[in-house]
């Protein structure tokens, strides 16, 4: 309980941290940020072999964040957990800034790849684990996409390409909250069943509620279980979580709030502006 109560806390100050920032920048994108958020808590305050102190630690684990626009929750997380100091977010997207729209590997301490093209992060996630499972060093490699990053046919040739190379520390998680930027995924075009898809392809597949620390934790530990296939976290979440009138919305998708919104939000968020 204890634990959890911590990680409650942490996800708490990440989500106002992504809405203060998106309200300084004036553009990004909140809704798929506001999602992932308990599941990028789990990974870096409990799952995670990484040292802030160490970035380039040789034996570290690795995250790479494939929905790169959702940038905001990776900042906010990484600025939570020490890789560089919170008043970097206050300056999201300005001019030569450590932190623009996308995540920049060679520009900001623990980004491990450069993502914005969807598809593109998860096949270096791929790249990853295999090398990783070649050194043997022990890391493991989690990769985040986002529902409508599913439309994509890069996603589908990685996911054959890690099954066929049995990358058992490859763990991919997909923050389905049913959103994307021009609507529903099935107006915009259909991608269930993602599980039975996934599972196709040579994956294990686990459902869970995105928003549940305990399955969250209990998904990953069946994940380390698995050592001959990669793994896939089918998280069922809510597009905005934890702002009401952004949630379900898919307007909030790339829309940043207002001064009046920004401060509703952060009431919702903490009881105080």
């Amino acid at each position: 309980m204890k634990d959890y109560q911590l990680l409650e806390e942490k996800a708490t100050s990440i989500r106002r941290n992504i809405i203060e920032m998106l309200h300084e920048a004036g553009s990004g994108h909140p809704g798929g940020s506001l999602s992932a958020a308990d599941i990028l808590t789990v990974l870096y305050f409990k799952e995670m072999n990484i040292d802030p102190a160490n970035p380039k630690m040789e034996n570290r684990d690795r995250f790479v964040l494939s929905k790169g626009h959702a940038a905001p929750v990776l900042y906010a997380v990484l600025a939570e957990k020490g890789y560089f100091p919170k008043e970097e977010l206050m300056k999201l997207r300005k001019v030569d800034a450590m932190l623009q729209g996308h995540p920049d590997m060679k520009g900001t301490p623990g980004v491990e790849m450069s993502t914005g093209s969807l598809g593109q992060g998860f096949s270096a996630s791929c790249g990853m684990a295999l090398a990783a499972k070649m050194d043997n060093n022990g890391a493991r490699v989690y990769s985040l996409l986002g529902d409508g990053e599913l439309q994509e046919g890069m996603v589908w040739e990685t996911a054959m390409a890690a099954a066929h190379y049995k990358l058992g520390n490859l763990t991919a998680f997909v923050d389905h909250n049913g959103l994307q930027i021009d609507g529903p995924n099935e107006i915009v075009m259909g991608i269930d069943p993602v599980g039975d898809k996934f599972k196709a392809f040579g994956w294990q597949v686990l459902e869970i509620d995105g928003h549940s620390f305990e399955e969250i934790i209990k998904a990953l530990e069946e994940a380390k279980k698995t050592t001959e296939q990669p793994t896939v976290i089918v998280a069922k979440t809510i597009k905005g979580k934890g702002v009401s009138f952004m949630e379900n919305q898919a307007g909030w998708h790339g829309n940043a709030p207002k001064k009046e919104e920004a401060e509703k939000a952060l009431m919702e968020l903490g009881g105080e502006k």
